[in-house]
């Protein structure tokens, strides 16, 4: 026997944190019954769990949403004042968590899953994974843009960044690499360098790359992508 609020969480259906609050408003049913207990005993074997009428099991295989977010937009699960990246998921999807953000202006890849694991796992400052960005700004970088970069440049609020990669494009054009996510980050990091970005797009994270998919659309991860997040070594 096991907790209902546990085997939700496992299934990936919601947040941790809000797994409660969705059980007790009467949105959850074991074996045709609403259950507004999160500590539910459930025998996760044979019980029936829906939610929202929708059935919930473990069997569900991991799932792994890109978006080439638009600009305008929150990463948020909902915002009072702005359009959100749900709105732009097709509406089977719209369970599945954001891993990590990208902010309002900035266009690019998102990724999206139904596994709170996986998630974790891919923010985690330990993995260092590495994020692209297509940047328009004034001027042309320059060597010694370049060079600040490589060995971490310090923003105007005095924080210091691990090193990363410059690479000019030609006048008003950049492509930058990070392995870390402070906030704003790659828009700061160029400040810091007298270039203040006017457009910014997120290329690629890790192995995969965002390609031809156009602004607001989505597709699917194929297993082998999955199994390229799942199979990195997150030890330090």
């Amino acid at each position: 026997m096991e907790r209902l609020d546990r085997f939700l969480s496992e299934a990936g259906v919601e947040s941790r944190r809000k797994i409660k609050e969705v059980i007790r408003s009467g949105r959850v049913t074991v074996n045709g019954e609403t259950v507004r207990l999160p500590d539910q005993k459930i025998d996760e074997a044979t019980a029936e769990v829906t939610l929202d009428g929708e059935r919930i099991g473990r069997e569900e295989k991991t799932v792994v949403i890109m978006m080439h977010k638009p600009a305008g937009c929150v990463t948020a699960a909902s915002d009072a004042m702005h359009r959100t990246v749900m709105e732009y998921l097709p509406e089977r999807y719209r369970r599945l968590m954001p891993i990590g953000r990208l902010d309002k202006e900035t266009e690019g890849l998102l990724l999206f899953t139904n596994d709170g694991d996986l998630a974790h796992r891919l923010i985690s400052p330990k993995r260092g994974i590495e994020k692209s960005y297509y940047a328009e700004h004034p001027g042309t970088a320059t060597q010694e843009d370049v060079a600040a970069f490589a060995e971490g440049c310090v923003l105007r609020d005095g924080t210091k960044c691990l090193p990363a990669v410059l690479e000019p494009l030609g006048e008003g054009k950049s492509l930058v690499r990070v392995r870390e996510g402070k906030y704003h980050q790659v828009r700061r990091m160029l400040a810091s360098r007298d270039k203040p970005v006017s457009y910014l797009r997120r290329i690629s994270e890790g192995s995969l790359e965002l390609g031809d998919l156009p602004v607001g659309m989505t597709r699917v991860l194929t297993k082998e992508e999955i199994a390229q997040l799942e199979s990195v070594d997150f030890d330090e």
